[in-house]
């Protein structure tokens, strides 16, 4: 029997926990997820705990944010006018928005607080700076 190694298309159910116990996503009532392992279509622990499974194998793996989303920037978070906000959008707290960043590259941003005159955004992915933990099941190599 094989193992994934860098380059094979695997199929694999998981579920992520955050170290409270809090699931943050899961597989397992969808189709499994396809990648292809070493392409940096996932973070890269996980790409490490995959390699080398075979199939059937079950494994609980612990990722901390360098190869998961990053440590959380404090210049991530800033605060914007409301009249930088298109005309007519009421923000709200826990609201995404999309901006632009210098180089034209789409910034995702969640509203964390409201002000008379500005919003505070934060840039940060929402897992990053938190260890990750993830059941892995290795479905297929194809």
């Amino acid at each position: 029997m094989s193992n994934a190694k860098s380059g094979d298309t695997v199929k694999i159910h998981y579920t992520g926990t955050l170290d409270d116990g809090t699931q943050f996503d899961s597989s397992k009532d969808r189709d499994p997820l396809e990648f292809e392992v070493g392409s940096g279509q996932v973070i890269p622990g996980f790409d490490k705990a995959v390699e080398g499974m075979a199939v059937g194998e079950e494994k609980t793996v612990n990722i901390e944010p360098g190869d998961a989303y990053g440590q959380r920037h404090d210049q991530m978070i800033q605060e914007v006018p409301k009249s930088a906000l298109p005309e007519g959008m009421e923000p709200e707290v826990g609201m995404g928005l999309q901006a632009q960043s210098q180089d034209g590259q789409p910034v995702n941003l969640l509203v964390t607080e409201i002000g008379e005159e500005t919003i505070t955004v934060d840039g940060n992915h929402p897992l990053a700076g938190k260890n990750l933990n993830f059941d892995i099941q290795l479905v297929s190599i194809g």
